[in-house]
């Protein structure tokens, strides 16, 4: 591969790495069929994935059970090409060159809106922003 057919690579980043950032990897991961790299990460790493973002994937045929939370690191900044910050928690800076974007996802709690029917929001925020940044990547 030359350098201008390179795959593209994004990270998405939230605080815990439990839910946003692995919805948009999920989501991403699914559109993309591995036209792109995909990572995922968070700030502090929580200790597990949260069980209705798991739940709200798996509703679109999205398995995610194997994945985990991961610490944001030099190695995999550098990997991308767009460092993607969902909410408002996360605080990440991107390397010189690389593309940062801060995703300022739709929070339903804030309007006493909970549990399923909450997390289906969010995801459904997420995957329109995915599809948008999937398009500006690939050129589709």
């Amino acid at each position: 591969m030359t350098e201008t057919t390179k795959k593209p690579s994004v990270l998405f980043v939230c605080s815990k790495n439990g839910g946003k950032s692995q919805l948009a990897a999920g989501l991403m991961n699914q559109l993309a069929n591995g036209t792109v790299t995909v990572h995922s990460a968070g700030t502090k790493p929580g200790t597990s994935l949260n069980p209705q973002s798991v739940d709200s994937l798996a509703e679109l045929g999205i398995d995610i059970t194997g994945e985990h939370p991961k610490p944001v690191t030099d190695d995999v900044l550098n990997a991308a090409d767009v460092v993607v910050v969902l909410g408002n928690e996360a605080k990440v800076e991107a390397p010189e060159g690389k593309r940062l974007e801060i995703w300022n996802t739709d929070e339903p709690s804030e309007r006493g809106i909970e549990g399923m029917e909450r997390m289906r929001l969010v995801r459904d925020d997420i995957k329109a922003r995915v599809r948008k940044l999937y398009a500006e990547l690939t050129g589709s």
